[in-house]
């Protein structure tokens, strides 16, 4: 059964660093979902109320577990605009889920964000609009990860208590073909 895992925190956590490492350790098989990139690359919408992005991420999380990928799923995902199609997406799939928040100061938050790439891409204040203290969703299971978790740290507990480390990489592709010995 595929497993579902829900990265959360606010802007500057970790949130795409930590995902992305969990997929990379993981290996083929396992699909990461991306809020930033489908919300604001794809749709170019606001983070709102109403908007169309948390039924996207959500439908893009169920045709991969439905194809057999585990699914790493990542974002600020505010529990105000996404926590309705979140608890849908748990609730309808039938294989193990973990959900995790990041839970990181502002400050902690700013210094993170002042070391990555885009920390061009916009400034503290609109950091500190966007912040929103304690977005945990409160559903039973999720596993709160304060900011004195490193990443490494982080990685390697998402990786054993979603039991994702025992599981076996898999290569989606039918054919050895050269383009898939990676």
């Amino acid at each position: 059964m595929p497993t579902l895992i829900v990265i959360r925190g606010n802007s500057g956590a970790g949130k795409s660093s930590v995902a992305r490492e969990v997929r990379r350790r993981y290996g083929r098989g396992c699909a990461l979902i991306e809020q930033d990139y489908l919300r604001r690359i794809l749709l170019r919408e606001h983070d709102t109320t109403g908007g169309l992005a948390p039924r996207l991420i959500t439908s893009v999380a169920e045709t991969a577990l439905a194809g057999g990928y585990h699914v790493v799923l990542e974002g600020s995902l505010v529990a105000a605009h996404y926590r309705q199609a979140l608890t849908a997406l748990i609730a309808a799939n039938p294989g193990p889920t973990h959900t995790y928040y990041l839970d990181v100061s502002f400050e902690e938050s700013l210094t993170r964000h002042a070391a990555r790439p885009q920390a061009a891409d916009f400034a503290p204040d609109q950091m500190q609009e966007w912040y929103v203290p304690n977005d945990a969703l409160s559903i039973p299971g999720e596993r709160i990860v304060p900011e004195s978790s490193s990443l490494p740290e982080t990685v390697d507990f998402i990786l054993q208590t979603s039991s994702l480390e025992a599981e076996p990489a898999t290569a989606p592709c039918p054919v050895a073909c050269t383009r898939c010995r990676t």
